[in-house]
């Protein structure tokens, strides 16, 4: 019952919700991204050990309405030798890539929070992506994040977000599994 009065909540705000972002704008962003794929079900388990090697992560995302838009994204990161991958797998054999392709459709949410506060937008956002370590996998995605502007236009800011990606073939998919990425990037008004 709580799920769906939660649901039913989300669904009257999209369509109560005030002016954030003018339609029809695209930004880029370009930054840094962490990998938690150390097989807990908790975000924040152990930053020391995320795996941060080679962590580029760019995105182009496209507001088609003032609360809503699309991001396509690509990261590149990778696990040396002394990280660990799920509980399964410790001191790796040999250096793996990570590489992925996410497309997220964002709902912009900051306006129900703070109404006068033009300088942070927060959002949530929801997608697929496909992503490579070992072998090839498909996840559902989930996450959130914060856009902080550094300039009264809103053309620059920087923004933090937490994606939770479901693999599809959880059981078998060995390396290629469910894992939590961060990103902390440069957003720019194209």
């Amino acid at each position: 019952m709580k799920k769906l009065v939660l649901l039913g909540l989300l669904v009257a705000f999209s369509f109560t919700s005030f002016a954030q972002r003018d339609a029809n704008e695209w930004y880029i962003n370009v930054g840094l991204n962490a990998i938690n794929s150390l097989g807990s079900q908790n975000p924040l388990y152990k930053p020391s050990d995320w795996s941060f090697q080679f962590p580029i992560a760019a995105a182009v995302e496209f507001n088609w309405s003032e609360t809503f838009a699309i991001e396509q994204s690509i990261t590149f990161n990778g696990f040396n030798t002394d990280n660990r991958i799920d509980s399964r797998f410790n001191n790796l054999s040999k250096d793996y890539n990570y590489l992925s392709f996410d497309t997220h459709v964002k709902y912009y949410f900051g306006r129900h929070i703070l109404p006068n506060a033009d300088w942070i937008d927060f959002y949530a956002n929801a997608g697929f992506g496909f992503f490579h370590i070992d072998e090839t996998n498909v996840s559902a995605n989930f996450g959130g994040g914060v856009l902080v502007w550094l300039n009264a236009s809103r053309t620059f800011g920087l923004r933090a977000q937490t994606i939770g990606k479901f693999a599809f073939n959880h059981p078998e998919s060995g390396f290629d599994n469910n894992h939590f990425q961060y990103h902390l990037q440069a957003v720019f008004k194209l």
